[in-house]
């Protein structure tokens, strides 16, 4: 599998601010690849730099091989991106913010063209509707068909499921598999949303604070015989010394919303679970997942747990 985008060594600083601390990763040829991380971890500036909205402080960018500097005007032609918000025009229809859109890339394609963007992102019976008059999540769909519109072999999506409704969500989520797995496009999408970068995605970069943490095929990242144990107990102060006091200690990780989560295998689980109760610790949850929402808190918040008997 070829790179079509190759990262190196990139950092971007604001002042004393490191936003982007020394990143690099590969993005392969017809890859959904997944962009993690929290709020603030440098998801957006990274892609801002991919885009050239804002130069990098050191590093190199390249696309299709090239240096990203030296032939901007000849990748960006091969890349549709939606970056936060969409800048769409809402005195506009939709069928001519698409219109517009394709002409200042220097395309002009015929009317069933444009019909059959807006008919994929399931705007087909309001492509003659001014924008304003569209909710946030057609909004988001229209700004996806703007990408899509001169049919760019790489798609840079920022948050694309921000402030969309379950059905959006779903609608969007449905359409990035659509346009990697059936149509071979290149996508790179940058999500806080974990449970749809796994859903989606075959690699994973996941960043903290500017810097990576890790990268690679998310089958490969997560053991399946490991599994994360959320555990719930009548009198938590009991659960929490009985958990103090036996081995299970070293398989404790945080405590959330007032549970317990450890970490173990599937064989464990009924070990533990037996020990408990003979503690006489009163269980009234034991609830085995494995998912990339335990991992990705594995990695960006390591130290929660360290006071959590302490308090």
């Amino acid at each position: 599998m070829s790179a079509i985008i190759e990262v190196s060594g990139l950092s971007k600083h604001f002042k004393e601010i490191k936003a982007v601390d020394d990143l690099s990763f590969t993005v392969g040829e017809g890859e959904i690849y997944g962009f993690l991380g929290q709020n603030g971890a440098g998801k957006s500036t990274t892609l801002r730099m991919l885009l050239t909205l804002i130069a990098p402080s050191k590093g190199q960018i390249r696309f299709f091989g090239k240096d990203l500097h030296g032939h901007r005007k000849e990748i960006l032609r091969q890349v549709g991106a939606v970056i936060e918000h969409p800048e769409v025009y809402g005195y506009l229809t939709a069928y001519e913010n698409l219109s517009l859109f394709a002409k200042m890339g220097g395309h002009r394609p015929p009317k069933r063209d444009i019909l059959k963007q807006l008919d994929r992102v399931g705007l087909a019976d309001r492509a003659y509707s001014k924008v304003q008059t569209f909710s946030q999540g057609m909004k988001q769909r229209l700004g996806i068909a703007v990408a899509l519109v001169n049919d760019p072999s790489v798609i840079i999506l920022d948050e694309p499921t921000n402030g969309l409704d379950p059905q959006g969500i779903a609608d969007t989520r449905n359409l990035i598999l659509e346009l990697g797995r059936h149509q071979k496009k290149t996508i790179l999408v940058s999500s806080h949303q974990l449970s749809e970068i796994e859903r989606i995605a075959s690699q994973i970069l996941i960043i903290d604070k500017g810097r990576k943490m890790v990268e690679g095929n998310v089958n490969e990242l997560f053991d399946p015989s490991r599994m994360v144990v959320e555990f719930q107990a009548l009198d938590p102060l009991s659960a929490m010394h009985a958990i103090q006091e036996s081995r299970w200690k070293d398989h404790f990780s945080r405590r959330q919303n007032g549970h317990f989560i450890l970490n173990m295998t599937r064989s464990e689980i009924p070990l533990f679970t037996g020990e408990m109760i003979q503690k006489g610790v009163q269980v009234v949850l034991i609830q085995p997942r494995h998912s990339l929402e335990d991992y990705f808190l594995s990695l960006t918040t390591p130290n929660q747990h360290v006071d959590a008997f302490a308090n």
